[in-house]
C-alpha cells in the first residue's frame, strides 16, 4: 500500500494575512482559494517544487485547531543560505543557520500566528534542487 502526504492544515487567526505571508513573503503558489458559501473559505498553497501543500481554512468547525499550534514543519532546500537570503529579503525573520551532524543545516522562522517552520539543507539531497 502506498500513501502520500499531500496537505497539512495550518491554523491561523486571519486567513487573508496568512495567505499574504505564505504567498508574498515565503513564495508559495496558490492552488485553490474558494468560498463555497458565505461562512466557509478554503485556501490551498504549495511551495514551488513540493508535492505537499498547506491548507488555510475558515468556517469549518470540525477542522478547527489552535492558531500557532503547528510546530517544526520542515522546508527542505538545496542551498539554505540562498533560501534564507531570499526569505529575509521578503521580510521573513529567519534565524541563523545552524549546522549539525552529517552537514545537515537548519534555520527557523515563524508565520504571523506562531506556527513554526525550519529550513533544512541535507548535502546529499542538494542535487535534487
Amino acid at each position: 500500500m502506498k500513501m502520500k502526504l499531500e496537505l497539512m492544515q495550518i491554523p491561523v487567526t486571519d486567513i487573508d494575512r496568512a495567505r499574504a505571508f505564505y504567498v508574498e513573503q515565503v513564495g508559495f503558489d496558490v492552488d485553490v482559494d474558494i468560498r463555497p458559501n458565505d461562512t466557509v473559505r478554503i485556501i490551498q498553497l504549495t511551495p514551488p517544487g513540493s508535492a505537499c501543500s498547506i491548507g488555510l481554512w475558515a468556517g469549518l468547525p470540525n477542522m478547527e485547531m489552535q492558531p500557532g499550534s503547528v510546530k517544526g514543519l520542515h522546508q527542505v532546500v538545496g542551498d539554505i543560505n540562498e533560501a534564507r537570503e531570499v526569505l529575509s529579503g521578503r521580510g521573513v525573520l529567519v534565524g541563523e543557520v545552524e549546522e549539525h551532524d552529517q552537514g545537515v543545516k537548519y534555520a527557523a522562522f515563524s508565520d504571523p500566528d506562531g506556527n513554526t517552520w525550519t529550513l533544512q539543507e541535507m548535502p546529499w539531497r542538494s542535487s535534487e534542487f
